[in-house]
């Protein structure tokens, strides 16, 4: 008899997982065990291929993470508009980030300015040379 204060107990039944073959169930041929003991092989055959495959993704970001220490990290400081600029590029999935944004827009502002940064090299080269006839000059003097 039940009552508020005595609950009439229900019989516990083992639950039984899907991949769990039972020998003493009537229900299962002999077909159903092979058919799931050739699944479980199959799923078992493919943990060495997914294994591998997992270790070369974890290769691959290795090496990209040791190759991006060839980058440089630059602090610049950009008006409003610029930083909305990027976090438009952002916000539609061009990249990744505002500073990988920046960073694609700072190499082609440079690829553009190309003219300008070979001049640039010029004088450069001019200023070298000029610093050293300086220090021949100075050189000459101290013998």
């Amino acid at each position: 008899m039940s009552s508020p204060y005595h609950k009439e107990e229900q019989p516990i039944t083992e639950r039984v997982d899907d991949l769990m073959l039972r020998d003493d169930d009537p229900e299962s041929s002999n077909d159903d065990n092979n058919r799931t003991a050739s699944s479980v092989r199959d799923i078992a055959s493919r943990i060495p291929e997914s294994l591998s495959a997992i270790g070369r993704d974890i290769s691959r970001t290795i090496e990209k993470a040791i190759s991006a220490k060839d980058d440089y990290v630059v602090a610049v400081k950009v008006t409003p508009e610029s930083q909305e600029k990027l976090e438009a590029l952002v916000q539609a999935g061009v990249f990744r980030s505002r500073a990988e944004a920046a960073g694609f827009l700072i190499e082609e502002g440079i690829k553009t300015q190309s003219a300008l940064f070979e001049r640039v090299r010029q004088k450069l080269s001019e200023i070298e040379r000029l610093r050293a006839e300086l220090r021949g000059l100075i050189g000459d003097r101290a013998v």
